[in-house]
């Protein structure tokens, strides 16, 4: 996976990238997503917009609006192998302690700050590559690795095999060596590359929060001649934490990435790093030209980025040279800033000239104007809202901010309104990747921790719970015949225990499992005594009014867990109106989830009731229950293969059991067996749990792919 980070960078360009090693279901999920993100933003960039480096029709290509814009065959040439376990030298993952990704920028210098001022376990890790990218950390790393005991390095060569790249491209210039600019003339995908680098000491040393140091302006969505992008920077969005977040947990590696500074913007970031700590910000070099002089490396005080943190130091009267500028070099910068401008956003860069204008630093034209908000923590339902922050650091955190910004914000449509960032509202929205307190139900210090089962919880444990998680379960069996050799409540029994092992697998904070519905719509067996069947209409309503006051209570996933395949019908009319009605995300597995997996352990067609694999997870579950001497086969076979159960091409049909099977069996029970059941209980159990796990992390947005 730290190899695989570098070859991102190449699927808009390349038939086939293979990828050789242990790869789980997983990782390749990983690279296929975020192969498919990196070739649209490198299309949307590095191709469509202006880039020096290019030649020839490269240079002038149309904007083409594409589903996908990855031209390459993801290959994986050694299978699929199964998730690894922890090794004896891994240490458990712990929240209490931190790892900065660690360069000679401000955002690393003020995120080490910040938590080293709370008393947080801090680890700067340095990552950088062998080339002159290394020049900007080094006076850091040298502050660090002689102050700082945690502080560890890691060294990667990814630069070598990017500038190797770039000569078999044959639409790069080959002098792009010697082109000057402020860009890498193709990649995009970098920031992954040092994250996976610095993984194994995560792993090693128990990390469970990792930070990027990223601000207000880095999460964006834009659209160009109708292609929607990140503008080049999702992996410094929200987004790109969330996903490498979802992407550690499904791992089992228990580790969070986020960033303290997502309200602040970048002049803001820098005030803050020079009033509150001087004797970090001395360390700064934010230039990818640096040179060594001396023991110390100095910018080159020529390109964009020493231009645009010039005029920041001097915009917030402070002094260039403690960060090795030299007077030359200061005024340089303020020419070209006056000529060229900046790299920032819009209302960033306007509130630069008008602090640089007000100064007498800079002529500014008369219409410019000031942007206070740039120097106030903003709230950004989008782009920085409160949850981004784990809870227990978002009070400390924002009272340390506030003594240097000009108060808060909060954008309500297209204005900021003031705002009160420690509010209760603000500082209670639950961090959705880690697992909430131990807590005690209200009024009984016996009780122990509060259960994911809603019907066992009190109303003010209830509405406890409700604000650590939107996710519930919502299982509906069936009370109906199986065959002489199973008990009439098996798909009842199955789709409440398999909402209860999956909500008990699944991290912190648990979904909730709403009690069960046992009865289903169950007509067609209706011959076999026993059997207590209600109306499509019936059940559809009962699962409408419980998603709906679900809904009104605060879950905004719901997921149906089906254990009878003659109530998807009316199911999904329920989670048709539910959707309509109460605006939230609402689905129905009746085994769709694993049913791929288990036709695969089964022997039998057409194996569709009390058959091979309903008597198998049944002698899993219940041995006791299943009577194997009363098992026969009763295996159908239709006159056309358009009818057939098993068949991807079948219609759907309905017909009396009674009519097919004399004894209600439609399958082999004979092959069935207690080993056969258990994997396949566990796949069941594990897909689910992957699907709630993805639900809990991901927002609406983001489950209706609002991303692109």
């Amino acid at each position: 996976m730290i190899a695989a980070q570098v070859a991102l960078n190449y699927g808009l360009f390349c038939r086939e990238i293979a990828f050789f090693g242990c790869y789980d279901r997983r990782d390749r999920r990983f690279i296929e997503e975020f192969a498919a993100h990196t070739a649209r933003e490198i299309y949307a960039i590095k191709l469509l917009h202006p880039n020096p480096f290019l030649r020839g029709a490269a240079a002038g290509l149309p904007a083409v609006r594409a589903r996908s814009y990855l031209r390459a065959d993801l290959l994986f040439p050694d299978g699929l192998t199964q998730l690894a376990r922890t090794t004896a030298a891994e240490t458990k993952p712990e929240a209490s302690r931190y790892a900065v990704l660690s360069s000679g920028g401000k955002d690393s210098l003020l995120s080490y700050g910040l938590l080293d001022e709370l008393g947080c376990e801090t680890h700067p890790i340095f990552v950088n590559e062998s080339g002159r990218h290394w020049f900007t950390a080094v006076n850091a790393y040298r502050h660090f690795s002689s102050h700082v005991a945690r502080t560890a390095r890691v060294w990667t060569n990814a630069d070598r095999v990017f500038a190797w790249m770039l000569r078999q491209l044959p639409f790069i210039r080959d002098d792009f060596a010697r082109v000057r600019s402020d860009e890498y003339p193709i990649r995009l995908w970098t920031v992954a590359v040092f994250l996976f680098g610095a993984l194994p000491l995560l792993r090693l040393r128990g990390i469970g929060r990792l930070l990027i140091g990223n601000e207000h302006d880095t999460t964006v969505r834009l659209s160009l001649k109708g292609i929607t992008h990140y503008n080049g920077l999702y992996d410094q969005s929200r987004y790109f934490d969330n996903a490498m977040t979802r992407y550690f947990q499904r791992k089992g590696w228990g580790i969070c990435q986020f960033s303290l500074l997502r309200p602040l913007s970048e002049l803001l970031i820098q005030k803050t790093l020079i009033e509150r700590y001087p004797e970090l910000q001395q360390h700064q070099v934010s230039c990818h030209a640096a040179h060594q002089d001396g023991e110390r490396m100095r910018p080159c005080g020529q390109c964009e980025k020493c231009r645009r943190i010039v005029g920041m130091l001097l915009a917030l009267e402070a002094d260039p040279t403690r960060c090795g500028y030299g007077d030359h070099q200061v005024e340089a910068c303020l020419a070209a800033l006056a000529k060229k401008g900046v790299h920032q956003e819009s209302a960033g860069a306007e509130q630069l000239f008008f602090l640089l204008g007000k100064r007498g630093l800079l002529e500014v034209p008369q219409d410019a104007r000031e942007h206070a908000e740039i120097m106030k923590l903003r709230i950004d339902p989008e782009r920085s809202p409160p949850e981004t922050v784990p809870t227990d650091l978002r009070r400390p955190l924002t009272e340390l901010l506030l003594e240097h910004a000009d108060g808060a914000v909060e954008r309500r449509g297209r204005a900021w309104i003031v705002s009160d960032p420690l509010s209760v509202e603000a500082l209670s929205r639950p961090y959705l990747y880690e697992a909430p307190p131990r807590r005690l139900a209200q009024g009984d210090a016996n009780s122990g921790a509060v259960t994911h089962r809603l019907g066992e919880l009190s109303w003010p444990d209830a509405e406890w719970r409700l604000k650590q998680v939107d996710v519930a379960l919502l299982p509906v069996g069936a009370i109906e015949q199986h065959g002489p050799h199973l008990p009439l409540d098996t798909d009842a029994y199955d789709a409440h225990r398999l909402a209860e092992e999956v909500a008990a697998a699944c991290s912190h904070p648990r979904p909730l499992v709403l009690p069960l519905i046992p009865y289903g719509v169950s007509y067609h067996h209706d011959d076999f005594p026993g059997t207590i069947s209600i109306g499509p209409e019936t059940l559809s309503r009962m699962v409408y009014e419980i998603g709906i006051s679900a809904a009104r209570h605060g879950i905004t996933k719901l997921v149906i867990v089906n254990g009878h395949g003659g109530n998807g019908p009316a199911l999904h009319f329920a989670a048709q109106l539910i959707n309509r009605d109460a605006h939230i995300f609402t689905c129905v597995d009746t085994g769709e989830t694993s049913d791929a997996d288990i036709d695969a352990l089964a022997e039998t067609p057409n194996d569709v009731h009390a058959g091979e694999i309903e008597t198998s997870t049944s002698l899993a579950l219940r041995p006791e229950l299943v009577r194997m001497s009363r098992a026969e086969t009763s295996v159908p076979s239709f006159s056309s293969d358009y009818l057939d159960f098993s068949s991807k091409r079948s219609v759907g049909w309905y017909v009396y059991t009674a009519r097919v099977s004399p004894t209600g069996v439609m399958g082999d029970p004979q092959k069935a067996s207690r080993e056969k059941g258990e994997r396949m209980w566990s796949v069941m159990v594990r897909n689910l749990v992957e699907l709630i796990e993805d639900l809990k992390s991901l927002s609406l947005d983001e489950i209706y792919q609002r991303r692109y």
